[in-house]
């Protein structure tokens, strides 16, 4: 993928400000719209406390409507989906007679709930009153003044993380991958925090944790707390910028494959960096999964831009090792000087999975939290507004699973799937996603973690 010519820069840059004053509606609003989907709700409105229960009028999409072979709409029908035991037990046609406590969906839209797959729930002023970043004109800048802040946030850094994980249940999402600072400054205190946060909902939400040496892995000499954090149950071991942060591109990554390896955990490497020793990192990768294949499966890329670089048939070979070696993409579906080939890579079989990475902290204030507006944004950035397009952006916020198959066969929900979902209030997932359609409810395995529902 080329950089933008003169051109198509402007009809980027004219996208983009609509996309930025979208964002800052977006978030200028965060609080209220969060009230108000808590506030207007339905009379006798509750939230599902049982286990066994029906959901009556919910909205499921059965089929594409073609016209000459054109995808042009979405069809969809009023179902009641029973749900026990955190699974979903049956899909019944509308109106059925079962003797279980019922609340009315009110032909809300069901949709698999979403993911955020990078983001960093240990360190963000959200819950704060505002307050914006300070300028920066590097990666080493950002590191010098979070050794400056980190110490007033530590504290307060679980209370915090419980707000943020609040945040994204109310925006759809069920689970997170998030990246905890592993650093001279707070030490491992920042994962203890994060920890306790994560299970202080872990009836409600699924995350992961990322142990991140945020100030460089050689920079700060932090190969032997990596290790500890690994020891107290980090479940990936993160990475940094190899060659602009610690300024030794191999012994970098060997040290970060080495604690992989010993501990037989996933890595998730911060990969920023758009020069050609970018590229050269993701080679060495590549090289080193291959060279253990112990590792296949086990590597993701977050950010991975130098990726953007790259163009015709050294893009292409890139994709297909990609692929070999099983490595997934996290992306935040940037906006800027690079255009991410993310349409090429998921084509190719590349998991694509996009993230927050951050709501309101020191490094940027323009998250939302919202996984259907980074699906919406994929969308506008490569030109996908049909209906089919739009459906299918979707799945960079499920983990590709989508009600309808690319055949528009009826794929979920079934029996047996978990009843891992959000009720959101649009006609079909490409409404969905062009409209960033107000979440109503989210349901952790069969458990309301957000909204109210009618209770007939």
């Amino acid at each position: 993928m080329s950089l933008l010519s003169p051109g198509n820069r402007r009809d980027f840059l004219s996208a983009g400000m609509k996309l930025t004053a979208a964002g800052t509606l977006l978030n200028a609003g965060m609080s209220r719209s969060i009230q108000a989907a808590e506030t207007c709700q339905p009379a006798h409105a509750s939230r599902v406390d049982v286990t066994h229960f029906l959901l009556r009028n919910v909205r499921l999409e059965e089929a594409f409507i073609r016209n000459k072979d054109v995808i042009t709409a979405t069809q969809t029908g009023l179902y009641d989906v029973e749900v026990n035991t955190g699974k979903i037990a049956a899909v019944h046609p509308a109106g059925v007679s079962l003797n279980l406590p019922t609340w009315d969906a009110a032909g809300y839209l069901l949709l698999p709930a979403t993911r955020d797959m990078h983001i960093h729930l240990d360190k963000t002023f959200y819950g704060e009153s505002w307050r914006a970043p300070l300028p920066r004109h590097s990666v080493i800048d950002m590191i010098h003044q979070e050794e400056q802040i980190l110490p007033e946030l530590l504290p307060d850094s679980e209370i915090r993380a419980g707000k943020l994980i609040g945040l994204l249940q109310s925006k759809g999402s069920s689970s997170a991958r998030s990246h905890c600072n592993i650093d001279p400054v707070s030490k491992l205190h920042g994962l203890e925090h994060l920890q306790q946060a994560i299970a202080n909902h872990r009836d409600d939400f699924h995350a992961d944790i990322v142990a991140f040496p945020q100030h460089g892995l050689l920079r700060s000499n932090v190969e032997g707390m990596m290790r500890e954090a690994m020891k107290m149950g980090a479940n990936y071991v993160g990475g940094l910028d190899p060659t602009n942060v610690d300024g030794a591109m191999e012994k970098s990554l060997d040290t970060l494959f080495s604690i992989a390896l010993d501990f037989a955990a996933p890595i998730d490497i911060h990969l920023h960096e758009t020069e050609p020793h970018g590229v050269a990192a993701i080679r060495y990768m590549l090289k080193t999964v291959r060279d253990n294949p112990q590792l296949k499966g086990k590597v993701t890329l977050s950010h991975a831009f130098a990726l953007g670089t790259l163009q015709g048939n050294e893009l292409t070979a890139m994709i297909e090792e990609l692929k070999e070696q099983q490595f997934s993409i996290a992306t935040t579906v940037p906006i800027g000087r690079v255009i991410m080939p993310l349409p090429q890579l998921r084509a190719a079989g590349v998991p694509v999975w996009s993230g927050t990475d951050t709501i309101a902290d020191h490094w940027q204030p323009f998250g939302s939290g919202s996984m259907l507006e980074k699906a919406n944004v994929y969308s506008q950035l490569y030109r996908g507004p049909d209906e089919y397009s739009l459906s299918r952006a979707l799945g960079i916020a499920t983990n590709e699973v989508l009600p309808l198959n690319s055949h528009g066969e009826q794929q979920w929900p079934k029996a047996q799937d978990h009843a891992t979902m959000m009720l959101v209030n649009a006609s079909c997932s490409a409404e969905a996603v062009a409209h960033i359609a107000p979440v109503m409810a989210t349901f952790f395995n069969g458990k309301q973690t957000f909204g109210s529902l009618k209770k007939v």
